[in-house]
C-alpha cells in the first residue's frame, strides 16, 4: 500500500513563508513524479507544482511560479513544497500527490489527504 502524508499547514498571515512536507511510504518515492495541488474554497483542485523522478525538472503553475518551490528527497522518501510570500489567494487545502508518466502524460494515482494553508490578510 502506498500512503502519502503530507504536513507542515497552517495559518500564516499574508507575506509569510510555509513549508509543506509530503511522506511516502510502501514503495520508493523514487518510482514517481511527485506533484502538489490545492483546492481553495469554492473552487476546484488545481495543480500546482511537480518534480521528475531524479528532481531534474520541475514545473509550475503561472500563480506561484517564483514564489513556490517544489523538491525531493529520494532518500527519505518526501517531497516538499516551498511557500513563500503567500497571500490570501493561496489560501487552500494543499495535496501531495504520485504520478506514473504514460506518453507524456502523468497519471495521479495516489493523493495525500491535504492539509489546509490558511492565509490571513
Amino acid at each position: 500500500q502506498v500512503q502519502l502524508v503530507e504536513s507542515g499547514g497552517g495559518l500564516v498571515q499574508a507575506g509569510d513563508s510555509l513549508t509543506l512536507s509530503c511522506a511516502v511510504s510502501g514503495r520508493p518515492s523514487t518510482y514517481y513524479n511527485m506533484g502538489w495541488f490545492r483546492r481553495a474554497p469554492g473552487k476546484e483542485r488545481e495543480f500546482v507544482a511537480r518534480i521528475s523522478l531524479s528532481g531534474v525538472t520541475t514545473d509550475y503553475a503561472d500563480s506561484v511560479k517564483g514564489r513556490f518551490t517544489i523538491s525531493r528527497d529520494n532518500v527519505k522518501n518526501t517531497a516538499n513544497l516551498q511557500m513563500n510570500s503567500l497571500t490570501p489567494e493561496d489560501t487552500a487545502v494543499y495535496y501531495c500527490a504520485a504520478a506514473i508518466e504514460s506518453g507524456g502524460q502523468f497519471d495521479y494515482v495516489h493523493w495525500g489527504q491535504g492539509t489546509q494553508v490558511t492565509v490571513s490578510s
